[in-house]
């Protein structure tokens, strides 16, 4: 494969990645029923969780990281996520002289401290950037180990993509912000994944030593996502339980099939 269509491919996922989760939030968020959400977060645990540990950290030991390489870099991955999360907690709270410890509590807190504060809607719209600017680097990591893992990388982003897409636009709507505003610049901000994947070609191409690494720290992303994040809201679902583990073995289905060929 020719270097000009492995970039051409990465720059199609990373857009095709960003414009997908989008709309599929936009989609849930303003035309269908809210429980539908939950049910996207079933598949979205089944999506990440095939891909980090069935695709991606077997793709990094294929690359001539050992198991003692590999393994620390992932557990460092899930402890510096679980680090970040908690900054950005402290930050919504800092100032407030209260942090909930109960997790409805803090979410309830945080959108009525959204309501009417342009300067903190704006920071939603930075931080995603800055999030799927990573997402592009992890997307163009895997493409550069197999197009094939590319593609099933991409489709986890899309997968974990959605809910947080859709929380994003709830509390830009709690603030104030009308329906088409906050759909525009939810969409600049996920174009940053495309500015990701072409630093991550030229950059990761001309140091393939770190490939690897990117991945173990994609699949360390991916785990903590779908474990910390989604699993606490599934548990919390009391209906349509055959309906949630159902999705949830399609996502793993979907990954498994859909990209068996990349070894």
């Amino acid at each position: 494969m020719t270097d000009l269509s492995l970039f051409v491919q990465i720059a199609l996922a990373c857009v095709a990645g960003g414009i997908l989760s989008l709309a599929a939030a936009a989609l849930v968020l303003f035309g269908l029923p809210r429980n539908w959400l939950s049910y996207a977060v079933s598949f979205s645990i089944g999506v990440l969780l095939a891909t980090a540990l069935l695709h991606l950290l077997p793709e990094a030991l294929e690359s001539g990281l050992t198991p003692h390489e590999v393994f620390p870099l992932f557990l460092a991955g899930i402890l510096g996520f679980f680090a970040l999360e908690k900054f950005a907690i402290w930050r919504h709270s800092h100032g407030n002289g209260d942090l909930h410890t109960d997790e409805d509590a803090c979410e309830d807190h945080t959108h009525d401290h959204h309501h009417g504060h342009g300067g903190e809607a704006i920071g939603i719209l930075v931080g995603d950037s800055f999030h799927n600017f990573t997402d592009g680097l992890l997307i163009a990591a895997a493409f550069l180990t197999d197009p094939a893992l590319g593609w099933a990388t991409t489709l986890a982003v899309v997968a974990h993509e959605v809910p947080q897409e859709a929380g994003d636009f709830a509390i830009l709507l709690t603030a104030g912000w009308q329906r088409q505003r906050a759909l525009f610049w939810n969409g600049v901000s996920s174009l940053a994944s495309v500015a990701g994947g072409i630093v991550g070609y030229f950059a990761l191409e001309r140091a393939q030593n770190w490939v690897p690494v990117i991945i173990s720290i994609a699949a360390a992303s991916f785990t903590y996502i779908a474990i910390a994040d989604l699993m606490p809201r599934l548990k919390r679902e009391q209906r349509g339980i055959g309906w949630h583990t159902s999705l949830l073995f399609a996502g793993i289905a979907i990954v498994v099939l859909g990209s068996g060929h990349s070894h």
